[in-house]
């Protein structure tokens, strides 16, 4: 089992920056890992994702010039720096985990986090 510990998440003026951390434990493999979105009523969105050797990676038009997935394998970690927060990025961010090195998309997660509010306003 692997468990992903999501951590940043927070309030923030339209405009401003907020990054977030996953912190992965547990069985370690080399996984793809993302990061999702989800509003009330709405399916939950990827956003960004980034292979094990962060060689690709992906981002949702929603958020593309605006967000920075990273990770730092030897700390288990993937990041999601967001800048320029517009209120329509107001959501629940999830870090999810894929058991394949490779990025695949649309991205399978294996492993959830338990989420972390993000709140942007006007």
């Amino acid at each position: 089992q692997v468990q992903l510990v999501e951590s940043g998440g927070g309030l923030a003026q339209a405009g401003g920056s907020l990054t977030l951390s996953c912190v992965a434990s547990g069985r370690t493999f080399r996984y793809a890992m993302a990061w999702f979105r989800q509003t009330p009523g709405k399916e939950r969105q990827c956003v960004s994702a980034i292979s094990w050797s962060s060689g690709n990676t992906y981002y949702a038009d929603s958020v593309k010039g605006r967000f920075t997935i990273s990770r730092d394998n030897a700390k288990n970690t993937v990041y999601l720096q967001m800048n320029r927060l517009k209120p329509e990025d107001t959501a629940v961010y999830y870090c999810a985990a894929d058991s394949s090195s490779i990025l695949r998309i649309p991205f399978k997660g294996d492993y959830w986090g338990q989420g972390t509010q993000v709140n942007v306003s006007s």
